[in-house]
């Protein structure tokens, strides 16, 4: 059976590696993607100096290395070959694109300079070949965050982390040198629900405390009210 996998991120490597370990008959897989590297989200998603999360590449590298498996970069569906032609040379394909635009607010205003989505700014950083020449100011001290999922918190850590600390990291190296140079030195982070709905996990918030030069401010207002869970730690 030869699968043809559009997308080369986590779920097209997923979908691969149960492919490959049928046992009822032999599977040849074939990933196509856009880009010339693999792995998606996990290459241009993941915060740089979040390196544990990105260790998961490696259990994509074991399924790449079977013999039964190919990798095609630079290939764009609709461009470089059509749906049609893969039908003629594969029994099924399998399509792992993901959402690659951001969704936008609809809202007077946005679009003006530095507005700008999370997309944008975290592939900036990260490198990725859509958003390399993005225009990103950093010449302003204050910079607001609209949301509070793990996404704004990232981008939040990345506006303030210590130049040595981002050097240790595989930031972009024109990302990272636009950031030493920022004069941004205060985040907010705007949620439109409350603490409680809040939709970053624990272990994010708790970093931005353990960062250098870095102190963490919330309004004690603004927790009055919250149930504290009876498991909870310090």
């Amino acid at each position: 059976m030869r699968i043809a996998i559009i997308g080369s991120g986590p779920a097209g490597f997923y979908a691969a590696e149960a492919l490959l370990k049928r046992t009822d008959t032999i599977v040849h897989v074939d990933m196509y993607d856009r880009l010339p590297t693999p792995y998606g989200l996990v290459r241009g998603g993941v915060a740089p100096d979040h390196q544990n999360i990105k260790a998961v590449t490696r259990v994509y590298e074991k399924t790449a290395a079977r013999p039964t498996f190919r990798f095609l970069g630079n290939v764009c569906l609709g461009r470089d070959v059509t749906a049609e032609e893969l039908r003629q040379h594969y029994h099924q394909i399998v399509y792992a694109v993901g959402n690659e635009a951001d969704r936008r607010l609809g809202i007077p205003g946005e679009g003006i300079a530095r507005c700008t989505p999370a997309t944008v700014f975290i592939g900036w950083y990260n490198g990725h070949p859509d958003y390399r020449h993005a225009q990103i100011d950093l010449s302003v001290p204050r910079v607001a965050v609209a949301g509070n999922g793990n996404v704004a918190i990232d981008a939040a850590r990345i506006l303030l982390r210590a130049p040595a600390e981002l050097e240790k990291t595989d930031l972009a190296e024109h990302a990272l040198e636009a950031l030493r140079n920022s004069r941004v030195r205060e985040v907010f982070i705007l949620g439109r629900r409350g603490p409680e709905q809040a939709s970053f996990t624990p272990p994010e918030l708790k970093e931005l405390g353990e960062m250098e030069d870095v102190d963490p401010v919330v309004a004690p207002g603004e927790l009055a009210g919250c149930a504290i869970p009876e498991t909870a730690g310090n």
